[in-house]
């Protein structure tokens, strides 16, 4: 009877008046406004790749699926003279939930289906006089990276007359008399804590175009991405087909843009907007594009040892035989590259020929010398 007295104590909180509930993020016309978060100017040549950076690698981007224990619910209890503040109870999205002192077990209570409806109430069964002071509801979404808080003060009293609730103008006030259940009430029915719906469903990317003049909430739209893997073309023809984003944007939350074969034409403001409705995030990043005329390299100097100073175009064919008009002259045409090898032939043929020539007057003048020497041994001889 008492655990059927606690359940409809969790759904009559459902109920309770709006100040009691807490309330995250933006909703409505806020939520669809996007914050500028950079704003920069780039300039690419016309005729080569250009690519506008749109990164945000944080986790809520790249489709972080762990769903286990990104949010967390838990209850602290201050505001005790003479004691410090303390953790009573925690309960995490997966279903754990962890009482932190022995004595509270089966004392201190959360509903088990707080994630689904909402409802992050904390019931104390039976009130005892050392459970004064003041409550705070905490939850976290590590995913979202969101903090919301709500405190309630409790008091215990003797008289069950004096039992009541009321509002001090920071937080609610609840008196209980001593043995009797309280509920200290801490509902938020944002979707974003109660799972109603698919992160990755929640997703969008899309790129603006907008000629100068023209305000952005009137700018053409060329792309659309869904962390499902859809996409949708849209803008000009003559730009559709050379802009794209790679497939694996939401995995490295990478969503820059890329235009080939860029061309004046595609000049002006273009705007990456990341939307994820589950968090309520919205973020605009502003590229003003401009076209600079196309950079042509100079022609690369001849390389050394060619024996020519002009360019390094390729010279005639040496088997094309000109014959002059009116004349029997035949014209041969020799490169430049040959006529350099038979340059360096001739020097080399002319050192050879005067070293053979120094060889010769050297054997010329042995065998001179070798002759007069025995010319003169003979007549020595005849002499004696």
């Amino acid at each position: 009877m008492e655990l059927l007295s606690c359940v409809l104590l969790w759904k009559l909180v459902l109920l309770q008046s709006p100040a009691l509930t807490l309330s995250s993020g933006t909703s409505g016309a806020a939520a669809a406004s996007s914050s500028v978060v950079s704003e920069s100017v780039v300039k690419w040549p016309a005729g080569t790749q250009a690519v506008l950076s749109c990164q945000s690698p944080r986790m809520v981007w790249t489709q972080d699926r762990l769903h286990d224990r990104q949010r967390v619910v838990h209850w602290d209890l201050s505001g005790v003279p003479g004691r410090q503040g303390r953790r009573l109870v925690d309960m995490y999205s997966a279903g754990e939930q962890r009482v932190y002192e022995p004595r509270d077990h089966g004392r201190l209570l959360l509903s088990p289906s707080a994630f689904q409806d909402g409802n992050f109430s904390l019931l104390i069964r039976a009130v005892e006089e050392g459970d004064e002071g003041v409550y705070t509801c905490n939850l976290h979404h590590h995913y979202c990276h969101l903090y919301e808080s709500l405190a309630v003060r409790l008091e215990v009293t003797d008289d069950p007359l004096l039992a009541r609730a009321y509002w001090d103008g920071e937080k609610e006030v609840m008196v209980v008399a001593r043995g009797a259940p309280a509920l200290m009430t801490c509902v938020n029915r944002e979707h974003l804590w109660t799972d109603r719906h698919l992160e990755e469903a929640q997703q969008v990317v899309h790129w603006d175009r907008q000629l100068p003049g023209v305000p952005h909430d009137r700018a053409d739209r060329l792309l659309d991405l869904y962390a499902s893997g859809e996409r949708r073309a849209y803008g000009p023809s003559f730009l559709r087909d050379r802009v794209a984003v790679k497939a694996d944007a939401f995995a490295r939350g990478d969503f820059s843009l890329r235009i080939d074969a860029l061309e004046p034409a595609d000049e002006g403001i273009y705007s990456c907007h990341l939307h994820h409705h589950y968090c309520g995030l919205h973020e605009r990043r502003v590229f003003h594009l401009q076209v600079t005329e196309p950079t042509f390299e100079p022609p690369a100097p001849a390389s050394p040892g060619n024996g020519s100073g002009h360019n390094s175009a390729p010279g005639p064919d040496p088997t094309v035989v000109s014959r002059s008009r009116g004349h029997n002259v035949i014209n041969v045409i020799v490169p430049e590259n040959h006529t350099h090898f038979f340059q360096q032939l001739g020097y080399v043929l002319a050192t050879l020929l005067l070293f053979i020539l120094l060889l010769i007057t050297v054997v010329l003048a042995t065998r001179h010398r070798g002759g007069c020497e025995a010319s003169d041994k003979k007549t020595g001889k005849s002499k004696g």
